[in-house]
């Protein structure tokens, strides 16, 4: 599988936490996901690294039909990177 990128250049992403879920697999990456997203504040950036294929689908129906925003997804190699900012007011 070749690399694949979305949205925005990846050095413009600085996460406010980051979520190692290499080595999980599906369901498991998305809803540790949505708990470390609960425990956040409005507005911040989660990253998420992921080795499980099937993330790269979920992590971007989960942000379609929240309120959350998939600001980027990459694959580097074998895994998976997404960020998600929290849905609410939004940092400066």
């Amino acid at each position: 599988m070749s690399e694949q990128t979305d949205s925005r250049p990846v050095n413009s992403l600085q996460p406010d936490t980051v979520l190692d879920a290499t080595g999980l697999h599906c369901p498991l990456p998305l809803l540790k996901a949505k708990q470390v997203l609960a425990g956040m504040a409005p507005g911040q950036r989660l990253e998420v690294r992921s080795t499980d294929a099937g993330s790269w689908r979920d992590m971007t129906s989960f942000t379609e039909l929240s309120d959350h925003t998939l600001e980027g997804r990459e694959q580097r190699g074998d895994i998976y990177y997404f960020w998600i900012r929290k849905a609410g007011i939004s940092r400066s």
